[in-house]
């Protein structure tokens, strides 16, 4: 709830701005909204609409939500982020992935950007610093990837006599599974566990992944925080 209207209230804040920059744009404010995939990403866009229709803010009515999706490939951020700029969006919102946000960053220095991530937006070069983020991006970060190893060593709690831990990353997510990979091998270590990386960027490489798990007799799977693995969830259970 708090994080829902947090990036609502976000982008409230931030409407306003390049309407005063940019006054050849329309009067009604343009939200424009990049997440990763349109079906697994449908209960957090009811929240974001809800967050804004709680600020008195309604889709269609007195703001336009311009819509764009990767559908699981990182690498469409640039291109998509550009369509939304010649669509004359006054905010840009990418949800939950870093190559999103790095993309509107490198994009436009002028169009504010309201990002949800899962690692140190500063690491990454998104602000400058937690409490003065300077430049036009500001956000939040569910710090996902900063508890990589606490989820592996709450799988080992879970299971004391596991030899053998999948871990199941994107490699598409560069940023993101460099960082899990790392953590995990070193936690592993300490914990006496071998681990087996596996890589999914789509359907049927999670299937494969699943495959390969059965067939090496691995004990457990910790899945790398990605915003395609949790969109696919999200599809599954919806």
């Amino acid at each position: 709830m708090r994080r829902r209207n947090l990036i609502a209230g976000l982008v409230i804040t931030t409407v306003s701005w390049p309407l005063a920059v940019h006054a050849q744009q329309p009067a009604i404010p343009v939200v424009g909204f990049l997440g990763v995939n349109s079906a697994g990403t449908q209960p957090y866009l009811a929240a974001f609409r809800q967050g804004l229709g709680e600020t008195g803010y309604v889709d269609g009515q007195n703001l336009v939500i311009e819509y764009r999706w990767t559908e699981d490939q990182y690498n469409r951020s640039p291109e998509l982020v550009a369509d939304l700029i010649r669509h004359h969006v006054n905010v840009i919102v990418t949800l939950f992935t870093i190559p999103a946000a790095l993309a509107a960053k490198a994009t436009t220095s002028t169009i504010p950007i309201v990002f949800s991530v899962g690692d140190d937006p500063v690491k990454h070069g998104l602000v400058a610093s937690l409490s003065r983020p300077g430049g036009n991006a500001t956000g939040i970060n569910f710090f996902s990837a900063e508890v990589t190893a606490k989820r592996l060593g709450l799988l080992r709690d879970l299971l004391p006599k596991a030899a053998r831990i999948g871990v199941l990353v994107n490699p598409t997510n560069v940023q993101t599974t460099e960082r899990a990979v790392r953590d995990v091998n070193a936690t592993a270590d300490a914990l006496g566990l071998q681990i087996q990386v596996l890589n999914a960027t789509n359907g049927n490489e999670i299937d494969a992944a699943f495959t390969t798990l059965v067939s090496h007799r691995a004990d457990g799977l910790l899945v790398a925080a990605d915003a395609f693995f949790s969109a696919g969830v999200c599809k599954l259970l919806s």
